[in-house]
């Protein structure tokens, strides 16, 4: 008798580890799925912010003035916004963003790629002379969904 309440207890045992097992797995799929997802929604955020602070540069001041007053400007603005923001407001950063904005004038195109697109690759993607070829690779990797390091191998 002493056996088969001992086997009992095992099985229960085995199943509240197979259960806890279970939950564990679950609890670390649900974290992972989360955080991509919260990662992927900054990363569209920040992509749409600096095409939208490049195209208001570009269209608010560098089409407006002489280029020498603009290169002024984006250099003082840039201070600016360093001071408030931090270095990621610099002015090369910002001289990206307003080339992202020439480069990509349309924002719907840029909302649709940047839902699987990273700022990274864009910036992969701005050296890119000829536009058939940047749409080539952005379509590349949207489609087949190449990281930037094969964006950067393939081109």
């Amino acid at each position: 008798m002493g056996s088969k309440k001992h086997s009992k207890l095992q099985k229960v045992k085995g199943t509240e580890l197979n259960e806890s097992s279970q939950l564990l797995q679950d609890v670390r799929q649900i974290i992972t799925e989360t955080r991509a997802g919260v990662a992927a929604t900054v990363n569209m955020g920040l992509t749409l912010l600096y095409w939208k602070v490049g195209d208001r540069i570009r269209h608010g001041v560098l089409l407006a003035a002489r280029a020498d007053y603009g290169a002024e400007i984006v250099a003082t603005l840039s201070r600016q916004l360093v001071d408030e923001y931090g270095k990621g407001f610099g002015e090369k950063n910002l001289r990206r963003m307003i080339q992202f904005a020439e480069i990509f004038p349309e924002e719907q195109i840029v909302v649709t790629l940047s839902r699987q697109l990273s700022w990274s690759h864009f910036l992969a993607l701005l050296p890119l002379d000829k536009p058939f070829q940047r749409d080539f690779y952005a379509e590349m990797c949207r489609v087949e969904g190449w990281s930037v390091r094969t964006l950067r191998q393939k081109n």
